[in-house]
């Protein structure tokens, strides 16, 4: 069951090479994939699956698109 993760801005070095079909197992959360990539579950800001912004609870489906944001600054 892959998905199509992209890991923005501070998080980007942590995307995986096979990010554009990355496996995930059935059941699998979006802390749990955090969890397996090594992204604390403290610098995720704003998920969004399928374009829709999720809480970390959120289970994964074969197919999703998956952002992980963590807190931006600026001015």
């Amino acid at each position: 069951m892959p998905i199509d993760l992209k890991c923005y801005a501070t998080l980007a070095p942590l995307t995986p090479g096979n990010a554009g079909e990355f496996p995930i197992v059935d059941g699998e959360t979006v802390l749990e994939l955090a969890a397996r990539l090594a992204i604390p579950h403290e610098e995720i800001k704003i998920v969004f699956v399928n374009g829709v912004t999720v809480e970390l609870d959120h289970v994964l489906h074969d197919g999703d698109r998956v952002g992980i944001f963590p807190p931006v600054g600026g001015g």
